[in-house]
């Protein structure tokens, strides 16, 4: 990890992009918190009113059918499968110690 990275909140992590896998950042402070971005400066960017808007109309027209999409892309597409592998170390960082299941 940069020391950039450190004061700009982000943490790099691998994303599919298209049918590739990148590398992007997920926010970790700002507006964006726990979204994943292509640059770590654009956690802290002021947001766009009117794309916010119009994401969430289509969110609620299509709603249901990005869901079922998107649920079979992750299951299936050959980037996701590897995705899950790229990523298990990162998720085993990010966990907080004593957070676990209790019994």
């Amino acid at each position: 990890m940069l020391i950039r990275e450190l004061f700009e909140g982000a943490l790099p992590i691998a994303a599919k992009s298209g049918n590739k896998v990148v590398r992007k950042y997920r926010c970790t402070t700002g507006s964006r918190k726990g979204r994943i971005v292509a640059k770590p400066t654009t956690c802290n960017a002021p947001k766009d009113v009117g794309s916010s808007y119009g994401l969430k109309k289509t969110k609620r027209k299509q709603g249901a059918n990005l869901k079922v999409k998107s649920k079979r892309a992750k299951r299936a597409s050959a980037p996701s499968v590897r995705l899950k592998n790229v990523n298990v170390g990162r998720r085993h960082k990010e966990r907080k110690p004593g957070k676990g299941k209790r019994i």
